[in-house]
C-alpha cells in the first residue's frame, strides 16, 4: 500500500465537513455522517491486514527532509484505533440521526471536523502536530456541547471550554519544552534518543500530565463527569469513544517511545491508575442519574487502561489495549441504550424510572449485558479485559502487581454493588403508573400517566444492540483481537520498524 494513502484518512473527513457546510441538504449530511467514518473504518481494517506484512507505514508530507517533515504514521495500534473510533462514530451518528439531533444547523459539519482531528491525532508522528489535531478535535466539541443536552449545557460548556483551554495550554508548553530540551518533537527521533533525563524528562512529564487530564483520570476527572452527562446521550457516546481515548492512545504512544522501562517517576502513574479505579467505582453510589453513573465508570476505565503503561511489558500493554477496545464498545453501547430510554420516557433519573424490565424486554437484556461487561462478567468482552490485566499484573515480580490486582478486584466488586443499585432503581421495582419527563429536556408537564403503548421504538435500540453485540462476539471469539493487541504491544515496545519507516529518506 502506498503510504500517501494515509493522508486521505484526514483529507476525506475534512472535505466532508466543508461539503456539509456548503450543501444544505439533510439527506446529504446524513450520507456524509455515515459514509465518512465507514470509509476510515474500512481503511483501518485493510491497514490491520497490511501491517501483518509491513509493520509500519509512514509518509512525510511535502517530501521534506525526515525530521523536519510532518510525518503521518500507521502501525497495528493506530489501525486498531482507527477502526474503533470509526465504529463508535457510526453507532453514535445513527442514534443522532434517529433522534433527529443531526438536524441542528452545523452539527454534521462539526462532528466531521471533530473526526478530522481524531484521525489526525492518531496518525501524526509529531508532538506539535498532535497538539494541532487535538485542538481541531476539541474546538467543535465546544459547540456540540452547547447545542444538545439539558439547559445546564451552557454552564457546563463554559466549564468544558475553560478546562480544555487550560489543558491545551499546558500541552503546548510541554511540547515547547520537549523541543527546547531535545531539539525535536518527532516521536521516532525521540525514541532514538533513549530515555530522557533532566529537562527532557520534565518536559515529557508535562505532556503526559496534560494528556491524563484530557483523558479524565482521577483526581483530574471532575470536568468530565460534570460535562459529558449534561449533553445528549448520542453526543456523550461520541465523546466517550473519541476524546478520552485519543489522549490514552497518545499516552501509550509517547510513554513507550521514550521509555524502554518504567520511568523513575512511574509511581505517579501507578497512583493515578489506582485512584481512578477506586474513585470511579465508589463515586457511582452518589449519583441519581444513570448517565452520571456511567460517566464515573469512564474514569474507572481510564485507571484500568493505564495499567498497561504502569507495568510496561508486552503482556500488560496488550491487555491494556484489549481493555481499551472493550471499554469503548461497552460504554458506547450502554450510553446509547440509556439514550433510547431517555428519548422514550423523558428522563434517566432514578427517581422517575421504575420497573422497566417488565416493559422493555430487549432494552433490559442489552442493559444487563452492558453492565456485566463493565464489571467483567461473562458473556461479554469485559471478562477477558479484566482477566488480561490481572494476568499481566500477577506476572510482575514485585508488590506493585498485587496492588494493581487488589485495585482491579476491589474496583470490580464496588462497581458490582453500584451498578446493582442503578439496576434496582431503574429496571427493577414496581411497574410505572406515571412518568415524569425532565421538563428542561422535553418541555412536557412534570408528570404524565403512562400509556400501555409507550415503548422504546426498535430503531432507537439498533445502535446499542450493535455495540453490545460486538462485546458479546469478542467474548465468544476473542482470538483475533488478542492477536491484534499482541502485535500492537510488540510494536509499541520495539521501535526499530517505526524509527526506520519515519526517518528513512
Amino acid at each position: 500500500m502506498n503510504p500517501a494513502f494515509l493522508l486521505l484518512l484526514i483529507g476525506v473527513p475534512l472535505l466532508a465537513s466543508a461539503l456539509s457546510v456548503l450543501i444544505t441538504s439533510r439527506t446529504f449530511d446524513r450520507i456524509l455522517l455515515l459514509a465518512t467514518p465507514s470509509f476510515v473504518g474500512i481503511s483501518g481494517i485493510v491497514l490491520l491486514f497490511v501491517h501483518q506484512r509491513q509493520p509500519v507505514l509512514a509518509h512525510s508530507v511535502g517530501g521534506y527532509v525526515p525530521g523536519l517533515a510532518i510525518p503521518f504514521v500507521s502501525d497495528t495500534f493506530t489501525a486498531l484505533m482507527l477502526v474503533l473510533t470509526s465504529l463508535t462514530a457510526i453507532a453514535s451518528s445513527v442514534f443522532l440521526i434517529t433522534t433527529g439531533e443531526d438536524q441542528y444547523r452545523f452539527v454534521p459539519a462539526l462532528i466531521l471536523m471533530m473526526l478530522t482531528g481524531v484521525y489526525g491525532a492518531l496518525l501524526t508522528g509529531d508532538l506539535f502536530n498532535f497538539f494541532v489535531f487535538v485542538e481541531v478535535m476539541v474546538l467543535p466539541a465546544y459547540a456540540l456541547i452547547a447545542v444538545t443536552g439539558t439547559w445546564r449545557r451552557l454552564g457546563v460548556g463554559r466549564m468544558y471550554v475553560m478546562v480544555n483551554l487550560l489543558t491545551s495550554t499546558i500541552l503546548l508548553i510541554g511540547v515547547g519544552f520537549v523541543y527546547g530540551a531535545t531539539g525535536t518533537v518527532n516521536i521516532a527521533i525521540l525514541a532514538q534518543l533513549g530515555a530522557p533525563t533532566g529537562q527532557a524528562a520534565l518536559a515529557i512529564g508535562v505532556v503526559l500530565f496534560a494528556l491524563i487530564i484530557k483523558a479524565g483520570g482521577a483526581p483530574f476527572h471532575g470536568w468530565l463527569v460534570r460535562s459529558y452527562p449534561n449533553t445528549s446521550a448520542g453526543m456523550m457516546s461520541l465523546f466517550s469513544g473519541l476524546h478520552s481515548k485519543v489522549a490514552l492512545y497518545a499516552i501509550y504512544r509517547i510513554y513507550t517511545s521514550v521509555y524502554g522501562e518504567p520511568a523513575a517517576w512511574a509511581n505517579v502513574i501507578v497512583t493515578i491508575a489506582i485512584i481512578s479505579i477506586m474513585i470511579g467505582s465508589l463515586s457511582a453510589f452518589g449519583q441519581n442519574r444513570v448517565r452520571n453513573v456511567l460517566a464515573f465508570q469512564m474514569t474507572a476505565g481510564v485507571g484500568h487502561i493505564l495499567v498497561g503503561v504502569v507495568l510496561l511489558t508486552s503482556t500488560a500493554l496488550a491487555a491494556g489495549a484489549f481493555y481499551m477496545v472493550h471499554h469503548m464498545i461497552t460504554m458506547s453501547g450502554l450510553l446509547l441504550i440509556m439514550g433510547a430510554v431517555e428519548q422514550t420516557y423523558g428522563t434517566g433519573s432514578f427517581k422517575k424510572l421504575s420497573g422497566l424490565a417488565g416493559r422493555e424486554r430487549w432494552a433490559t437484556v442489552l442493559m444487563i449485558l452492558g453492565l456485566f461487561s463493565l464489571i467483567g462478567l461473562p458473556p461479554t468482552s469485559g471478562l477477558w479485559g479484566k482477566v488480561g490485566l490481572i494476568k499481566a499484573a500477577t506476572a510482575s515480580s514485585d508488590a506493585l502487581g498485587w496492588w494493581l490486582v487488589a485495585a482491579i478486584v476491589v474496583g470490580a466488586l464496588i462497581s458490582l454493588l453500584a451498578l446493582q443499585r442503578t439496576w434496582r432503581n431503574t429496571f427493577w421495582g414496581p411497574p410505572m403508573q406515571t412518568y415524569r419527563p425532565d421538563s428542561a429536556e422535553t418541555g412536557r408537564a412534570p408528570a404524565e400517566p403512562i400509556l400501555r403503548s409507550v415503548r422504546i421504538p426498535g430503531r432507537l435500540l439498533v445502535p446499542g444492540t450493535i455495540m453490545i453485540g460486538v462485546s458479546v462476539a469478542i467474548f465468544a471469539y476473542p482470538e483475533p483481537l488478542l492477536e491484534i493487541t499482541a502485535r500492537a504491544a510488540a510494536g509499541l515496545l520495539d521501535h526499530s520498524a517505526y524509527i526506520e519507516a519515519v526517518t528513512k529518506p
